[in-house]
């Protein structure tokens, strides 16, 4: 049992690479989306991280299916974690169907979900 909230997504890297993990979960957070205003980490949109020797590769989901800023939010993940970890990276669009509950704890306050 951990003491994570029941909202963080936990990745792959977590578990395989946790310091870089965590640099990139804060480096993540520049990136916003600008019709909601919070950041992708904020949002629950990174699902999971992988961090191989020679590449990395990201799993995404949007807010909603035609997203106008999810091309633009999908190449800018991208290119954070490539610039972060020096290594060719990967990005797969999940078809998991975004809700409030896959926000971080706390970051659906001013919105008066949580």
């Amino acid at each position: 049992m951990t003491n994570e909230t029941p909202s963080k997504v936990t990745w792959q890297a977590d578990s395989t690479h946790p310091e870089l993990a965590e640099t990139l979960r804060e480096k993540l957070r520049d990136i916003v989306d600008p019709e909601i205003g919070l950041n992708i980490i904020q949002l629950g949109l990174v699902r999971d991280l992988i961090i191989e020797e020679d590449r990395a590769h990201v799993k995404m989901i949007l807010t909603t299916p035609f997203c106008p800023y999810g091309p633009a939010l999908l190449e800018m993940s991208r290119k954070k974690v490539e610039e972060v970890l020096g290594k060719p990276t990967t990005i797969e669009m999940g078809m998991e169907m975004w809700d409030f509950s896959m926000m971080e704890e706390g970051a659906g306050g001013d919105w008066g979900l949580f």
